[in-house]
C-alpha cells in the first residue's frame, strides 16, 4: 500500500544518503553508517535527520508518510539550502544533545522544536 514508513528516521537508511551532497557529507555518512544503531554518533545522525525531516510532525496519512522515509530523507538532504559545513554543524549539535541526554543533563531545545514537542 505505502512504502515502508517509520515513526522516526531509521538508521538503516543512513548509507542511502551518501551521494546526495559533497565530500564532507559523504564522510559523515560513511562514518555513521558503519556504527551500531546504539553508538552516540549513529544516534546523533538519526536525531539530526529527525529534526531536518520533521519526523515528529509526520503521521499516517500525511504526504511525507505516504512517500516513505527514504524518499523524504533524500529530498530533505538534497534540498537543504545550507552547505555541507552547515549540515555538519547540525550533526555536532545533535551529538551534544545525545551526550547531554546520556549524561542525564537537560537538553536545550530550540524554540521551533519546543512548539512541536509541546503539541
Amino acid at each position: 500500500m505505502y512504502p515502508k514508513a517509520e515513526l522516526l528516521f531509521p538508521p538503516r537508511l543512513i548509507s542511502s544518503l551518501r551521494n546526495l551532497r559533497g565530500p564532507e557529507w559523504a564522510a559523515l555518512v560513511d562514518r555513521a553508517a558503519k556504527l551500531p544503531e546504539t553508538d552516540p554518533d549513529s544516534l546523533a545522525f538519526s536525531l539530526m535527520m529527525v529534526r531536518l525531516d520533521g519526523c515528529v510532525e509526520c503521521h499516517e496519512g500525511s504526504f511525507k508518510y505516504m512517500r516513505g522515509c527514504q524518499l523524504c530523507a533524500t529530498q530533505t538532504v538534497m534540498q537543504f539550502k545550507g552547505t555541507d559545513a552547515d549540515l555538519l554543524e547540525l550533526f555536532t549539535k545533535a551529538r551534544r544533545d545525545v551526550d547531554a541526554y546520556l549524561a542525564g543533563e537537560p537538553i536545550d531545545i530550540e524554540e521551533d522544536e519546543r512548539e512541536v514537542v509541546e503539541e
